[in-house]
């Protein structure tokens, strides 16, 4: 039995936010120490590492459901499926259903029975669960739903990538400049076409688990006891340029396919740099210069949506809208991921 996207869809928010907007904000290192540079040398430094020229943010009244809805109706309308013949709904996201203001992450009900609510689906054997992995969780949970596939335990599936990340930053900490919002969903069903050719996951915990946490402002004059998104961003782009290359080898090789093959690698972008030195070492393993047109990039417009920029960059592609990017049937191509846990997965997937 073989597990195929029927449907895609994604929601870029309309606020835009460059980084000017940071030129005010008092930027603090894990010590309290203030920055010694200016705000215009951070930033400057900020953007030659990350290719993050700005970001967007969600709209005020909005939450994490409300930009998983909008991606999810998309994916359903391209699938042309009716909801209720949905089995499971999965969403990844890792902060809850967060509003603007809020000092505490929401997260009961789950995301996806909010968002399985806004999809109006009656059907109670439609089960909606939320999957905590990290910015690999959307790769995770599409794992998920092909097991429940090939299981037959469904037939269909809505996978969602959803996160806020603008909610949960510190102002204070350099690394706010790295965060944006955003979703992506796709829909699975079984099919007679290849799909899913091979996946691949770990997670990395002995050493590793708190390479990106929560943790109390960098301000060393704020008493307070609100957490906010912190990461170790040295060890964690040391721990990516090892780890994931050889877990993106170890899944094209399930795969039986021939890398000469592999036409995009759509990778989580929290960095250009390091995404362009994760690809690099990934060929190397195969003693082959990367391509120049393998990997589409989104980052210096729509920052680091962790779960939604995958399936985000996905779709933007399957329609066209990324210029010298462009798939068609039976290309294949690779999803891959890094993030909290610390967890690495990918999967290789014939369009």
């Amino acid at each position: 039995m073989n597990v195929k996207i029927t449907g895609v869809g994604s929601y870029i928010p309309t606020k835009k936010v460059p980084n000017t907007n940071f030129n005010e904000h008092q930027f603090y290192n894990e010590d309290g120490s203030p920055f010694k540079q200016t705000n215009d040398i951070i930033i400057r430094k900020f953007v030659a590492i990350t290719g993050i020229e700005e970001r967007r943010y969600a709209e005020d009244h909005q939450t994490t459901s409300d930009l998983g809805f909008f991606a999810a109706q998309k994916a359903i309308t391209d699938a042309n499926i009716d909801p209720e013949t949905l089995d499971y709904i999965i969403v990844a996201s890792n902060y809850g259903d967060i509003k603007k203001g809020s000092i505490q992450c929401d997260t009961v009900p789950s995301i996806a029975s909010r968002i399985k609510q806004k999809l109006q689906i009656k059907n109670p054997k439609c089960v909606a669960y939320d999957m905590l992995f990290g910015c690999p969780g959307w790769v995770e949970a599409t794992i998920h739903a092909q097991a429940f596939i090939k299981a037959g335990m469904a037939k269909k599936c809505l996978v969602i990538g959803a996160e806020a990340l603008s909610r949960i930053v510190d102002p204070h900490d350099r690394d706010s400049m790295i965060y944006a919002d955003g979703s992506g969903a796709v829909v699975l069903e079984k099919s007679e076409e290849k799909g899913i050719l091979a996946h691949e996951s770990a997670s990395y915990t002995h050493q590793e688990n708190h390479y990106i946490n929560f943790g109390k402002t960098f301000n060393p004059n704020i008493k307070e006891d609100t957490c906010y998104i912190k990461m170790k961003g040295r060890k964690i782009y040391e721990f990516a340029l090892i780890h994931v290359p050889n877990a993106m080898k170890a899944c094209l090789d399930k795969s039986g396919v021939d890398i000469k093959n592999l036409k995009k690698v759509f990778i989580h972008q929290a960095n250009e740099k390091m995404d362009e030195a994760i690809l690099q070492r990934f060929y190397k393993l195969y003693d082959l210069e990367m391509p120049i047109d393998i990997m589409p990039m989104t980052i210096n417009k729509l920052g680091n949506s962790s779960v939604a920029t995958v399936p985000t960059v996905f779709d933007l592609v399957k329609r066209g809208e990324l210029e010298n990017h462009h798939i068609q049937k039976g290309d294949i191509v690779m999803f891959a991921s890094v993030g909290a846990g610390m967890n690495i997965n990918a999967i290789v997937y014939q369009y």
